[in-house]
């Protein structure tokens, strides 16, 4: 069994979009791949989860133009990583 890879980043951290963020389908008040946040946009964490068959964290970000995207750590960049996370869902 493969275990769940800890979270580099903690709730509350601000963190980066490295990459655009398109619309995978999650909002459904917008156009399916319309571009939801730009990359460089700051966000805050403001939940730590897991995907359950991939094991590894992901992350809900809220963004200033107000949508909050789940995230992996690949599209992510903070200042500086955090240790382990405690409290994860």
């Amino acid at each position: 069994m493969i275990e769940p890879r800890t979270p580099i980043y903690q709730w509350g951290q601000k963190v980066w979009a490295l990459t655009d963020l398109y619309n995978d389908g999650s909002y459904p008040d917008r156009e399916p791949e319309a571009l939801l946040v730009a990359a460089g946009s700051q966000g805050e964490i403001v939940q730590v989860g897991f995907h359950e068959e991939a094991k590894v964290p992901v992350y809900l970000v809220e963004f200033p133009n107000g949508c909050v995207v789940g995230c992996f750590e690949e599209e992510l960049r903070a200042e500086q990583a955090r240790g382990p996370v405690a409290g994860l869902l």
